[in-house]
């Protein structure tokens, strides 16, 4: 069953692509007019920068993805949103972002799954992904491509959008 939505799309298969289009597009804009740095990441961040503070590296951001994945807190998009939402964080905290590109799906599919048990595996993998380029339009827009690649959806390069 599809939900009643704004483009009054009710083919799933239709629907899934408008949505990737459109919001690539939106990060793509928000990348390019320099507003995704003026996102407020929300009550996590206070969090996080406190927890930053007090152990300096990735492991509790890491932890982080694995406590909203558990909350699921949208019928749609939670691990495309929350990856972004992650870089965002670290981007403001650490000045580093996660470099998908360098994250195999399947290993990051499998720890996350595994993450609510034991989130040991999750934190090294993302760890070991680090980068300084906190503002490589390049490394940006094919991290997004990826994040959405890990859910099955690559109909469009957010680049070409």
């Amino acid at each position: 069953m599809i939900l009643e939505n704004k483009l009054n799309i009710s083919d799933q298969v239709e629907l899934s692509k408008a949505e990737e289009k459109i919001s690539k597009q939106k990060v793509k804009q928000l990348f390019d007019s320099g507003d995704i740095d003026k996102v407020e990441v929300g009550t996590f961040a206070g969090l996080a920068f406190i927890h930053a503070c007090l152990f300096e590296d990735i492991y509790y951001f890491a932890g982080t993805i694995r406590e909203v994945n558990i909350a699921h807190p949208f019928r749609e998009g939670n691990g495309r949103a929350t990856r972004i939402w992650l870089d965002l964080i670290l981007k403001q905290e650490i000045k580093q972002v996660i470099d998908w590109n360098r994250v195999d799906k399947e290993d990051y599919l499998s720890a996350m799954e595994r993450s609510t048990v034991k989130d040991i595996e999750i934190k090294a993998l993302l760890k070991e992904a680090l980068t300084d380029k906190i503002n490589d339009r390049s490394l940006f827009m094919k991290s997004i491509d990826v994040s959405y690649y890990f859910e099955g959806y690559s109909a469009f390069k957010t680049e070409e959008l």
